[in-house]
Parts: structure tokens; sequence; C-alpha cells
């Protein structure tokens, strides 16, 4: 292939990057399918326990329980940046990026906790973690946002 069909195929490949267009999944399916399981893991690290059976506290163990919960924080963290790209904000207020600015900032918070290694932490995080979670679906329910007339997610 001549030199000027690679620079030109390199620059229509850059700009399609720069179009905002449609993302791959709706808000709806993202916070379904990668979110919320995400977020699940991280506020499912520590738990106390006190019911019928007894008091226990479930908190992670080994290294290997600590990576789970430091990657799920790792992973909101781009969750947040992602929705705030221009295939998530269009059409939305100026606060949906202020929320999602809020789940990278608690993300970055709750990662740093899980590499302490700090149970307490964790589980004060996990707190904040849903009230910012909690305060965006408030103003943007399932049933609002660009892609609220399309068909949910299943």
């Amino acid at each position: 292939m001549p030199a000027k069909t690679h620079a030109a195929l390199a620059l229509a490949a850059l700009l399609t990057g720069c179009k905002a267009g449609a993302p791959a999944e709706s808000v709806q399916q993202m916070m379904k399918n990668k979110v919320q399981p995400t977020a699940q893991v991280y506020w499912d690290a520590v738990q106390y326990i006190s019911d019928e059976n007894g008091n226990r506290d479930i908190v992670p163990q080994t290294d290997a329980d600590w990576e789970k919960v430091r990657k799920a924080a790792a992973d909101l963290q781009d969750y947040g940046k992602l929705l705030q790209t221009d295939a998530y904000t269009e059409g939305r207020n100026p606060d949906w990026t202020k929320f999602s600015q809020a789940m990278v900032e608690v993300s970055q918070q709750a990662e740093q906790a899980a590499k302490d290694k700090n149970v307490d932490k964790v589980f004060e995080i996990s707190g904040t973690m849903y009230n910012v979670c909690s305060a965006c679906h408030m103003v943007y329910p399932a049933t609002v946002g660009p892609e609220a007339s399309a068909t949910p997610a299943t």
C-alpha cells in the first residue's frame, strides 16, 4: 500500500475517534452489567452481620481477596471516567459530569483503602460510595436521559 494511502487511513481513524457517536452500551446497560456488580464486590468486601445466627464479620482474608477489592475500586474509576466522555454526557446537564467525577474520586479513595488493607476504611468508603451513587440516581433515574425512550436493557 502506498504511503499516501497509509496516511489517509491513519487520518480517517483519528478523525473517527474524535467523533462523539453512540456509546458501545447504554447507560442502563453499563450500570446493570458493569457498575452495579463491580460496586457490589466492593460493598460486600466488609460486612458486620448480626442476625438470628449471631454476630460475624466478613472481611478480606487473603492477598487475593484484597486484590479483588482493589480491582473493583480501580474498575469503578474507569467507569466514572467513561461516563464523562462525550458519548455519555451528550444530552445531559453539567451535573452529570460532576456526579461521574465524584464516582472517580470516591473510587480512588476506595482503591487506596484496599491497597492499605484497611478494613475500617473500606467499610467507611463503601457508605460514601453508596451515597455518591444514590445522589446521582436521584437526579438520573433509569427513566431519564437520552436513552430513556430506548428499550430497557434486559
